[in-house]
C-alpha cells in the first residue's frame, strides 16, 4: 500500500510529525537509517528559547510557541502509552562571570532594575526588544543565594523561570512507541539513497529495500539531509559526557539548569548531570576527543566546583544539522510534494511540536503559517543581478559571446556553415565549456565565464556542498537562466561515492530552476597525485547513472576501447583528456583523441590539460566537437582576457577544421605560379 505521507528521517522531528499528520488522518510511513544515531539521542534536552537570548526574532518566536506547546503535547504523549518524557518546567539560571559582567548589566539597565539578594524577584526583558517570557537579573549576592554551590567568579546571572527540560532519549522512546500505537509504519534499517524525480515531482525514493513511493515526502534527516539534496546543512559536531551525583549526598545539590559561557549542566531526577556541549566543525568525524572532554569539564567546574569529585558516568557525541543562518529550513521545497523539516541545529528538541504543527497544517490543510516564510529554503538560493563591474568588463569583449560567431546576426553567414552543438538533444551555440574552481575571486570568475561566451559552466558538487574556498557563495554568483549547469563529480574516489554526488548535483540543479537538467560531468578519480581517471569505476558509475536518467558526459584516459564501451553504455559525450588535469602540458595524446574522435558517434569533448589558446585551436583542429578549460583560465595572470582568447581560439580551430587544411608535403611548393612569368 502507498502511504499518503513518507518521511524521510527517524529522529524527534520525523517522529513528531508523524504523529500529527497520523492523528489527522494521514496514512503516514517514517523511514530510519538506524533510530539510535539520531542527533536526538545526543541531545541534553534544554528547552531554552529564552536562556539561549536568540537574537532572531522569527526564530525566537517560533521557539516560544513551541515551548508554550510542551506541557500539553508531553502529557497527551505520555498519557497514550503510559511511559514518561522527563519534561519538567524547572527554569534555567544563567551565571556571568566578571569578564562579561559589563554586558550582563547593561542588559539589566536596558530591561528594568537589577535584583539584590534583599529584593523581591520582579520580571525584567531582554533588551532590545520586549518579549514574551519574563526573565530576572540577579546580583551576586542573590544568585549564589538562589544556587548554591556555583563559583567565586560567579558576580551575577539572569533567571529565566520558564524555560524548561525534558529527557531527550526518553522522549525518543516515547516518540517511536507512541507512533508505532497510533498506527504510523515505522521502518528502521532503511537507507534512502536518491530522490525519483519527473517533472517537477518527487515520484518516489531509493532505498537499501528498493524504490519507496508516497503521494507526499517529507525531509527530516537532519545533519544528513545534503547527502539527499544540495541543501546548505552542514553537520556540526557536539561532544558530551554525564556525571553521577553521588550516593552519599541526600539530595541534588543542583537544582536548575545552568547555562553558563560554552557550557551547560542539566541535572537529571535519576541523579544524573549532563554536561555539554563542544561546538566543531569537523564534519561527521566520530568519536569523543580527550581535548573535548577536558573543555567541557574545565568549564563545568569552572561553574560548579563540586562537580570535580563527582564519578564520571558517559561520554557521547551527535551531529547537529547547522545552516549558515544557524536557523532551520521548514516549509514547501522546489517540489509540490517535497516538505523540508531540517536544519533545527541545537533546537531540535525544543522545535518538535511546533515544527510537527505548522507542517501537519501546510501538508494535510493546505495552511501555510506566515511564521514559515521566515524559514523557507530559497533565502540560500537569492539569484543576484549583473554587477556593474562585470558588465563594464564585458563590454570590452562584446563581438561574438553570446553565440557562436559563425552564426551571429552581427556576423554575415560564411561559405562554410556550422552546425551547432547538441548534447542529448540540448543545443548549445558555443563549444567552449568553462569551470568555477582555482579563481582568486567569485568576481573574477564572473567575468572570465562572461567573457569565455560559454554556455555550459560545471560546477564541483562536493565543493559547493563543504563550501571549500572560492565556493561559498556559487549558486547566487551566475544567472543560472543562462548558463547551463554541469553537475562535476569531481573529488569522488569510488564508482558509488560518484553516484552518490551525481544524485546530489541533480537536486543541485533543480533548487536553481533547471528542472530538467540531468547533466553531470562523471569522474572517478582514487590516483591522487597524477589525477587519472578510473576506468573501471568510471564504466561501472556510468552504467548506473544512465539507467537512472542521467546524462552522463565522462571524464576519461584518451582510450578509444573505453570511449567505445561507454557511448555502447548510453554515455551522451566521452571527454579524453588532453593531458593529467591542472598539468597545462597541451596535447599529449594527439593520436587516440583522433582515434576516438574518428570512431565516436557521440560529441567528443577534449577535457584536462590545455594551457594555452594555440592548444586550444589545435584540439578544435583534430575535429573534438568541444572543449572544457579551467586551469588555463583561472590560473592565468588575467582570467578574463585568456578566456575571451579561448573563446577565439575554439571558434579559429572549428572554422579551420571545417575549412579543410592544406595536405602536409615533403617538398616545398611555390605559392606563386611559374608561367607567365618575366625572364630575360
Amino acid at each position: 500500500m502507498t502511504s499518503d505521507i513518507l518521511i524521510i528521517g527517524g529522529g524527534v522531528i520525523g517522529l513528531a510529525i508523524a504523529i500529527e499528520l497520523k492523528l489527522r488522518g494521514a496514512h503516514v510511513t517514517v523511514l530510519c537509517r538506524d533510530f539510535q544515531a539520531a542527533a536526538t539521542h545526543a541531545a541534553a534536552g534544554m528547552l531554552a528559547p529564552d536562556a539561549e537570548n536568540i537574537p532572531d526574532e522569527a526564530m525566537y518566536s517560533l521557539c516560544w510557541r513551541s515551548r508554550s506547546l510542551y506541557p500539553d503535547w508531553t502529557r497527551k504523549l505520555e498519557d497514550s502509552i503510559g511511559l514518561n518524557t522527563g519534561y519538567r518546567p524547572c527554569g534555567i539560571l544563567a551565571p556571568i562571570y566578571e569578564e562579561s559582567r559589563g554586558a550582563g548589566e547593561q542588559r539589566s539597565r536596558g530591561a528594568g532594575e537589577a535584583i539584590s539578594s534583599s529584593s523581591p524577584l520582579s520580571p525584567s526583558f531582554p533588551s532590545p526588544h520586549a518579549r514574551e517570557s519574563p526573565a530576572y537579573w540577579l546580583d551576586r549576592a542573590a544568585i549564589h543565594q538562589y544556587q548554591s554551590g556555583l563559583g567565586d567568579e560567579v558576580v551575577g546571572g539572569w533567571w529565566y523561570p520558564e524555560d524548561a527540560q525534558v529527557d531527550n532519549r526518553a522522549l525518543a522512546h516515547v516518540l517511536w512507541t507512541a507512533a508505532e500505537s497510533v498506527g504510523v509504519e515505522l521502518k528502521d534499517g532503511i537507507t534512502v539513497e536518491a530522490f525519483l524525480q519527473q517533472q517537477g515531482q518527487v515520484t518516489g525514493v531509493q532505498t537499501n529495500a528498493g524504490v519507496i513511493r508516497a503521494a507526499h515526502y517529507v525531509l527530516a534527516t537532519g545533519a544528513w539531509s545534503n547527502e539527499l539534496l544540495p541543501l546548505p546543512v552542514r553537520p556540526r559536531k557536539g561532544q558530551m559526557l554525564s556525571l553521577r551525583v553521588p550516593e552519599f549526598l541526600p539530595e541534588l545539590p543542583l537544582k536548575r539548569i545552568l547555562f553558563g559561557q560554552d557550557i551547560y549542566i542539566v541535572p537529571r531526577s535519576e541523579r544524573s548531570l549532563i554536561i555539554g556541549a563542544t561546538s566543531e566543525d569537523v564534519g561527521f568525524t566520530p568519536h569523543n576527543t580527550p581535548a573535548g572532554i577536558q573543555s567541557l569539564l574545565q568549564r563545568a567546574i569552572r561553574l560548579y566546583p563540586q562537580l570535580q569529585d563527582y564519578p564520571i558516568q558517559e561520554f557521547w557525541w551527535g551531529f547537529r544539522p547547522t545552516t549558515p543562518d544557524e536557523l532551520p529550513i521548514l516549509g514547501a521545497s522546489h517540489c509540490p510534494n517535497l516538505t523540508f523539516a531540517t536544519g533545527h541545529y541545537r533546537n531540535g528538541i525544543l522545535l518538535a511540536p511546533i515544527t510537527a504543527v505548522l507542517l501537519a497544517d501546510l501538508i494535510w490543510e493546505q495552511k501555510s503559517d506566515p511564521l514559515l516564510s521566515n524559514f523557507h529554503y530559497s533565502r540560500f538560493h537569492t539569484q543576484p543581478s549583473t554587477s556593474t563591474s562585470m558588465l563594464t568588463h564585458s563590454a570590452n569583449f562584446s563581438n561574438g559571446h553570446r553565440h557562436h560567431p559563425i552564426v551571429s546576426s552581427e556576423n554575415p553567414p560564411l561559405l562554410t556553415q556550422d552546425s551547432t552543438l547538441v548534447i542529448a538533444g540540448k543545443t548549445f551555440q558555443s563549444r567552449l565549456m568553462t569551470g568555477t574552481g582555482k579563481y582568486r575571486s567569485i568576481e573574477e570568475m564572473q567575468q572570465s565565464i562572461t567573457a569565455s561566451g560559454c554556455q555550459i559552466v560545471t560546477v564541483a558538487v562536493r565543493r559547493v556542498q563543504t563550501k571549500a574556498p572560492g565556493h561559498e557563495g556559487l549558486a547566487e554568483a551566475l544567472d543560472w537562466t543562462k548558463i547551463w549547469m554541469l553537475p562535476n563529480t569531481a573529488g569522488c574516489q569510488t564508482a558509488d561515492e560518484a553516484i552518490r554526488v551525481a544524485r546530489l548535483g541533480r537536486e543541485m540543479a533543480k533548487l536553481l530552476g533547471q528542472e530538467d537538467n540531468n547533466f553531470v560531468k562523471l569522474e572517478v578519480i582514487p590516483d591522487p597525485k597524477y589525477l587519472l581517471p578510473d576506468p573501471i569505476g568510471t564504466l561501472e558509475a556510468a552504467k548506473q547513472l544512465v539507467k537512472e536518467g542521467f546524462v552522463v558526459l565522462p571524464y576519461i584516459n584518451a582510450d578509444p576501447m573505453l570511449a567505445k564501451h561507454l557511448e555502447d553504455v548510453g554515455c551522451a559525450t566521452v571527454m579524453p583528456l588532453a593531458s593529467p588535469i591542472g598539468s597545462g602540458q597541451g596535447l599529449k595524446t594527439t593520436a587516440n583523441i583522433q582515434i576516438i574522435i574518428e570512431n565516436a558517434g557521440v560529441p567528443v569533448v577534449v577535457d584536462a590539460g590545455i594551457g594555452s589558446p594555440s592548444e586550444a585551436a589545435q584540439a578544435m583542429e583534430l575535429g573534438a566537437d568541444a572543449l572544457l578549460i579551467n586551469s588555463a583560465i583561472a590560473l592565468s595572470q588575467n582570467p578574463a582576457v585568456m578566456a575571451h582568447a579561448m573563446n577565439l581560439a575554439t571558434v579559429a580551430g572549428r572554422l579551420a577544421y571545417l575549412a579543410g587544411r592544406m595536405p602536409i608535403k615533403d617538398y616545398a611548393s611555390a605559392s606563386s605560379p611559374l608561367t607567365g612569368t618575366i625572364t630575360s
